[in-house]
Parts: structure tokens; C-alpha cells; sequence
């Protein structure tokens, strides 16, 4: 058996780490190996279509010299090396970092969940900087890993959840951290997701796999099925247990992204799926409610947390109208997407997904009000990190500059906290409690079998 690797934050160090990021300087001699800093950075994507395809555009845009492409479909690599003629092309990672390691800088990683860690984890050991599309890992004892594997090989790191660039979601965090709305109790957070298949069971029989698809490449580590046209390839894998992880761990990367810098979230100790769809074992539910319980942490009082997703009885699941009540009396209705905190002094409300803008209303306001526009808001001088970009954060850190906003110290802390809401759907409708830095649960012991998965087929981490 693995050995779980030791808990490398305690609670108090990552908070501390983590309300200082705004303004952090590297931890570590991220300068790339053998690269003159006036050269090019090379970097070779692992995934091109899709979210991969938008990675590889942004790395090229911050000056990366893109030298391979690999993915599974043969359609879209060619389709993407027309755009990239100099660059060479894989079906398989592991042939690509194999063949050409010593001519690779940096590696994205933009592929199905399922294939996050061990992508990521064998660039890494290769001394790559590694960025990895949310959610970071597709299980907790992968985001633990990841993050130790990154401290120990001096990597520049940085998780795809984009919006942490925005100067909304970072300009919140040092208005709530300044106690604008005071002890925060509650917070509220609710996607429109999955806007793919999720609540079905795994078809029967066998679809001809497409000549342009390797799929036994795409299935990777995860046990093997038999190919099913527009069931798992392209992009309806997300719901599929043995490759994603639902609409929380699509999501929640971005929308609870901004609560959980400023409110110093750390480890929660009880985490139970209150509510939920009928649940198999192959896919995660069509909605479903759980909450997360935190304790006192760094001058911040215990706090609970609530995650809504998907429709119930044909409406959006969402918090309850009394929760609410300030948001509709401003708005008439909530957005499908959204993130509410409730303290002892008012409340901060978000409308989309990335905390791009956020509103404000004290005890003594009925209604919300633009930030830029609310007095106690506007009487905090800005003093926040303003990021050149998502993308060229990375870029930065690699030449030595200062930590990448969701370089994987935090990225690996955040979604930790977001898969143990895919444990809680998994082992039911229990108060399950928690033992964050030993990665386990001491009243369920069933939890065990979904913090670490098995990796089949030759793969390994």
C-alpha cells in the first residue's frame, strides 16, 4: 500500500499561506532549469481540444514556444497542429514526455479529471512546470500528493480556475478579511450544473470506436468499458464517477473560490449530503445539497457552508427564500449560479461563477448594492495583488517571480475541501465527520475507499 503523505500544511500554516497570497513573493527557486531568462519557454500540451485547446492559445499568448500537442483524438490534434505546425504530436502522454522531456519546460495538463493527477505528478517528478485544469485531482489523497510533489521538485505550478485573476474576486477577499460584514456563519454557494448526463446508469453493449479515437488511452488508470458513442468522449464524461467528478467538482473550484481565501476555510471536520437525487454507482446525482461544517480558525469563528446543484421538482436548487430574502428584494429572482455569505454585520452576494463582482448589504440595508458603489466598500483603500493574467502568473513564477495566485499549495487545499463532497454522495446520507490532515473519516470508515483510487492498465503516481 502507499504511503499517504504527511499532512504538509498544518490548519493555522495554510491559512496563513493563503490570506497571504494577494501578496505573496515565490516560495522556492522556481527559475527554469537551463533556460536563459530572455528565451522562450517551451511547452508541450496534454490535452489540445477544448478547455486544452484555450490553455495552449494562452501559453502561447504569454510568449510560450508550444513544441508538442498530444490527445487522444487524432481529428483534434490535427486540427490543432495546422495552427502549431512546429510542434510535435502524441496520442500518449507518456510516449511525448518520453521522446522529448529534455526539450520541455512546461506542461498543461487539460484533460478529464480522471487523468489530472497522473499526468501532472509524472511532469512534475520530471522537474516540468506544470498548469493543471479544475479541478486539480479527481480525488483527495491525488491533491495531497500533488501538492507534495510540487513543494519537493521546486516546480512553478498553477490550477486553471482563471477567475482567481479577476480583480472582483481578489479585491472581495480583502473587503470580507477587513470585517466589512463580520463574522461570517454562513456561506451559501449554487451552480446550474451538470448541463450534461448525470442520475444514469452505464448503457449496455458496444459502439465501433471511432479510427481517430485511442480509447484506451482515454480511459487511462480507470477500469475499462466499452466504448459507447456520446456517452463518455467528448464531453459528457464529467458525470461519470470513473472519469469526473460531478457538477461540484466542475464548479466549485470557481465559485467557491473567492469564500474559500478570505475566510480561511482549511480542513472541515463534518461534511453529510443532506439532500439528493437517486444515486448509482456510476454516475453522481441530477442535484444535490450538502453541507460542510468548519471550525475557529486564525481569529474566524465556526462557520457552515452549503453547496446546492442542479434541479429539484423542475427548479433550480437553491438556498431557501428567508436565506435569500436580500437577494430577491434587490433582484427579483437568483441567477442560476451564485455565492452568499451571511456575518453578524450584513452580507456579501456574488452573481456569477467567477466572484467577478459582488455586491454589499449591512444589517441596517434591505437591498444590495454594487460594491463600487457602497460607502463602508468604497472606504477601503484597494490593497490587492493585480494579476498580469491567470496564464502569465505561471510564466512568472517560472522566472522566478512571486507565487502564482492558485499555484498547488492552494489549488490542492481548495479542491481537497470540494472532493470531500463527492465522498459525502458516495457513502450517503451520514453526518460523516473529519480528520483533514490524516485524510480520513473516524465514524466512516466506508469513506476510505473513495479518498484514494485504484490506478489499473500500467498507470502509476
Amino acid at each position: 500500500m502507499t504511503k499517504t503523505p504527511s499532512n504538509e500544511l498544518s490548519r493555522r500554516k495554510f491559512i496563513s499561506h493563503s490570506s497571504a497570497a494577494l501578496g505573496a513573493t515565490a516560495f522556492g527557486p522556481f527559475i527554469l532549469r537551463g533556460q536563459n531568462l530572455n528565451s522562450k519557454v517551451n511547452v508541450a500540451a496534454i490535452g489540445a481540444g477544448g478547455k486544452g485547446s484555450s490553455d495552449t492559445d494562452n501559453n502561447a499568448r504569454c510568449g510560450g514556444n508550444i513544441v508538442a500537442l498530444c490527445d487522444v483524438d487524432l481529428n483534434t490534434l490535427r486540427a490543432r497542429g495546422e495552427k502549431y505546425p512546429g510542434a510535435a504530436t502524441f496520442q500518449d502522454y507518456r510516449k511525448m514526455l518520453d521522446k522529448m522531456g529534455k526539450s520541455i519546460d512546461a506542461v498543461s495538463v487539460s484533460t478529464p479529471d480522471h487523468m489530472h493527477a497522473v499526468a501532472g505528478i509524472t511532469a512534475m517528478k520530471m522537474g516540468k512546470h506544470v498548469y493543471v485544469q479544475k479541478p486539480l485531482t479527481q480525488s483527495v489523497y491525488e491533491a495531497r500528493l500533488m501538492r507534495k510533489v510540487a513543494k519537493e521538485q521546486k516546480v512553478a505550478t498553477q490550477m486553471g480556475n482563471q477567475g482567481s485573476a479577476g480583480s472582483g474576486l481578489r479585491r472581495a477577499v480583502q473587503v470580507i478579511q477587513s470585517g466589512i460584514i463580520g463574522d461570517v456563519t454562513e456561506l451559501h454557494v449554487w451552480s446550474n450544473r451538470p448541463v450534461w448526463p448525470q442520475g444514469i446508469d452505464r448503457p449496455k453493449g458496444a459502439d465501433p470506436i471511432p479510427e481517430h479515437l485511442d480509447w484506451n488511452i482515454w480511459q487511462g488508470p480507470a477500469e475499462h468499458r466499452p466504448y459507447k458513442k456520446g456517452v463518455y468522449h467528448t464531453f459528457k464524461w464529467r458525470g461519470w464517477q470513473a472519469y469526473g467528478t460531478g457538477a461540484l467538482g466542475d464548479m466549485a473550484c470557481h465559485t467557491v473560490n473567492m469564500p474559500f481565501r478570505a475566510l480561511k476555510m482549511g480542513y472541515p471536520t463534518v461534511i453529510e449530503a443532506e439532500d439528493y437525487s437517486p444515486m448509482n454507482n456510476e454516475t453522481y446525482p441530477l442535484n444535490s445539497r450538502l453541507r460542510f461544517e468548519f471550525p475557529a480558525r486564525d481569529g474566524m469563528v465556526p462557520m457552515k457552508f452549503w453547496w446546492y446543484d442542479g434541479k429539484k421538482d423542475g427548479n433550480q436548487n437553491q438556498p431557501n427564500k428567508d436565506v435569500a430574502s436580500k437577494i430577491r428584494n434587490t433582484f427579483g429572482n437568483i441567477r442560476g449560479s451564485g455565492c452568499l455569505l451571511v456575518g453578524s454585520k450584513g452580507q456579501i452576494y456574488t452573481p456569477d461563477d467567477y466572484g467577478s463582482r459582488y455586491y454589499v448589504a449591512l444589517n441596517d440595508e434591505k437591498k444590495f448594492k454594487d460594491s463600487k458603489k457602497h460607502g463602508a466598500d468604497q472606504a477601503i483603500a484597494d490593497d490587492y495583488w493585480k494579476s498580469p493574467g491567470h496564464n502569465q502568473e505561471w510564466f512568472d513564477m517560472m522566472n522566478g517571480g512571486r507565487a502564482a495566485y492558485s499555484n498547488f499549495d492552494n489549488a490542492a487545499y481548495l479542491t481537497e475541501i470540494i472532493l470531500l463532497g463527492c465522498i459525502a454522495l458516495r457513502v450517503g446520507k451520514k453526518r460523516m465527520e473529519w480528520d483533514g490532515p490524516n485524510m480520513k473519516s473516524p465514524n466512516t470508515p466506508e469513506a476510505a475507499q473513495y479518498v484514494k483510487r485504484d490506478y489499473l492498465n500500467g498507470y502509476s503516481i
